[in-house]
């Protein structure tokens, strides 16, 4: 297979009737190592929204449970990717992450937002350090792709387009972002978890590296200092040259899901997705989604 034939292949398909496979197609063979990343960033910035910030502080799931709280997130949304909404791993995937914020409360715009730092968030990462830029299929596509996640979980007033989701994202976060101490420890707790999957000497350095590659309104809203303008430079143009690499290397012969991730580590035994996830702690108020009206997925 030659570089660019997947690219050829996505476009042979239909960006709306098959967005979920196109879906699967760019985040497990063309960008998976920048889709990983791209969520990763989407689930940090959800954080500078002081309510939901606040309300994951007061679960104390990404304070205190961390690795577990980052695993379950990430095998759950990926199950769907990888096996689809109509299978029987997709649909069990769905149901527990319905049953796991059925009894919290929060507003559907909060709901919105999430949703749309899924879809903005990694096309905004691979067009600036992915191997190439994303094409209008695949950005079609995974408006569609969350779209329908976010029907399946109740979410009112979905985006139609990713124009509208790179709108409402940019309008919310204008308006909302802002600072609170629980999301604060949120995001310190977030960051002593990426750098603890490497060696403990380079714990401050990662931390320098991934204030770099935020952006100035969400450094601000968790008050972290910025970074000096070289090293930002020197940080970014360091993950650019790695898409470059990337476009030299042979196409991915082989699908990559969330589950083959290294950094992985509560299940080294194993799994079942009917396990996965938290239960409500009776007398929290809310929680960054919750399920909507209408009954579960089955």
């Amino acid at each position: 297979m030659k570089r660019y034939e997947r690219l050829a292949q996505i476009r042979r398909m239909d960006p709306y009737r098959d967005a979920s496979e196109i879906y699967r197609l760019m985040s497990a063979y063309e960008f998976p190592w920048d889709v990983t990343r791209a969520l990763e960033l989407a689930l940090y910035r959800t954080y500078a929204v002081p309510g939901i910030g606040r309300l994951l502080a007061e679960t104390a799931e990404l304070t205190d449970r961390s690795q577990k709280r980052y695993d379950d997130t990430a095998l759950l949304l990926d199950a769907v990717v990888e096996h689809g909404f109509a299978s029987e791993q997709g649909r069990t995937a769905i149901r527990r992450i319905n049953q796991m914020h059925r009894g919290y409360d929060i507003g559907n715009d909060d709901m919105r937002y999430v949703l749309c730092t899924f879809v903005v968030t990694p096309k905004r990462w691979i067009d600036a350090y992915g191997w190439r830029r994303l094409s209008r299929h695949e950005i079609i596509a995974s408006a569609v792709h969350y779209s329908t996640l976010g029907r399946h979980m109740g979410i009112k007033d979905i985006p139609e387009s990713y124009e509208e989701f790179e709108s409402c994202l940019d309008a919310y976060e204008e308006a909302h972002f802002g600072w609170d101490a629980g999301a604060r420890r949120v995001a310190d707790a977030t960051l002593d978890l990426m750098t603890s999957w490497y060696p403990r000497p380079l714990a401050p350095l990662l931390r320098t590296g991934i204030f770099a590659l935020l952006d100035d309104s969400l450094l601000d809203a968790f008050r972290y200092t910025p970074p000096s303008p070289a090293t930002r430079t020197w940080v970014r143009r360091a993950v650019r040259l790695r898409g470059r690499a990337v476009r030299l290397m042979p196409p991915r012969r082989g699908p990559h899901y969330a589950r083959q991730n290294w950094e992985i580590k509560s299940y080294p035994g194993g799994y079942r997705l009917e396990d996965l996830g938290t239960r409500p702690v009776p007398g929290l108020r809310g929680c960054p989604v919750r399920h909507v009206g209408g009954p579960a997925a089955e």
